[in-house]
């Protein structure tokens, strides 16, 4: 999985920003308290492709849905609608969970997986702008109020 990430961020041009690990998956998405799932595609035995997701939940529509942290398809076996697939899946799985919605981000420049997006239906919202809290400025947040 951490390999598939690598390569992703490769492909967007910005592998140096990845700080994960592969301990950092072993630790955080496996257990009873997961914080994540994932779908590994293959084809004849060779990784393919990877869905990296985990439930969300709409307080607006009182239904669940899912969010699609990272799709991920190796190159030799792109055009092959293993991404697609992978997608689906995770739809399927959330309806299964009485899930309504699907959510994911793509990045600003990434213009062939919009377009890939917008041709099943992921469409871009206008309502919806995401906003972010890392590094010093997540410490602070969670730092305790003292007042």
């Amino acid at each position: 999985m951490h390999k598939a990430i690598l390569q992703l961020g490769d492909h967007v041009g910005l592998k140096l920003k990845i700080a994960s690990t592969p301990e950092d998956f072993r630790r955080f998405g496996f257990g009873p308290d997961a914080a994540f799932s994932s779908l590994i595609a293959e084809v004849d035995g060779e990784f393919a492709g990877l869905c990296l997701f985990f439930p969300i939940y709409s307080t607006w529509l009182g239904r669940p849905g899912v969010y699609v942290q990272d799709l991920y398809v190796d190159e030799r076996f792109r055009g092959r609608k293993i991404g697609e697939k992978l997608l689906r899946e995770v739809a399927s799985w959330s309806h299964q969970c009485g899930g309504v919605y699907l959510r994911l981000a793509v990045d600003v420049d990434n213009v062939s997986a919009q377009g890939f997006y917008e041709r099943l239906g992921i469409g871009w919202l206008d309502s919806d702008r995401d906003h972010g809290a890392y590094g010093e400025a997540f410490l602070a947040l969670a730092r305790t109020n003292s007042n």
